[in-house]
């Protein structure tokens, strides 16, 4: 586990480990259904799971994956010495899951009228990772 400290006594980078098998399971095309089944804790299956969704229609399902993207993310953020606050870097591959379920998480969260729930999503998302923020624009 690899972590980064500013000089300005902020709290370090997390950086969620690979879980290759997973990601290249993804990678070739693989169902996320079936990848998220085999790796439940892997959060970049459950975000496709949820992108998927929201672009059928189906916010309810959307939200209901996000969510579980992004609690399986936060279990492995605190597993990697995360406090509840700090940066979650966009540009280390495996924090994208995560992000991207935050993300989704606030979009499909908006869409069933948690405005309050979209807003606190979105917040995290840019406290944790601006880049994440910008790159996942809609």
């Amino acid at each position: 586990m690899e972590l980064h400290q500013n000089l300005l006594g902020e709290p370090p980078e997390t950086r969620l480990p690979d879980t290759p098998e997973a990601r290249e399971a993804l990678t070739a095309g693989t169902d996320p259904a079936e990848v998220a089944a085999r790796y439940p804790a892997y959060s970049a299956a459950w975000a496709q799971l949820a992108e998927r969704a929201f672009e059928a229609g189906d916010s309810v399902a959307a939200y209901a994956y996000a969510r579980t993207g992004y609690h399986r993310g936060l279990d492995q953020l605190r597993g990697s010495g995360w406090k509840g606050h700090g940066p979650v870097p966009w540009e280390h591959e495996p924090n994208q899951g995560f992000l991207r379920s935050l993300h989704m998480l606030g979009v499909a969260a908006g869409a069933i009228g948690e405005a309050d729930e979209a807003e606190r999503c979105s917040t995290f998302l840019r406290d944790s990772s601006p880049a994440a923020a910008k790159a996942l624009q809609t």
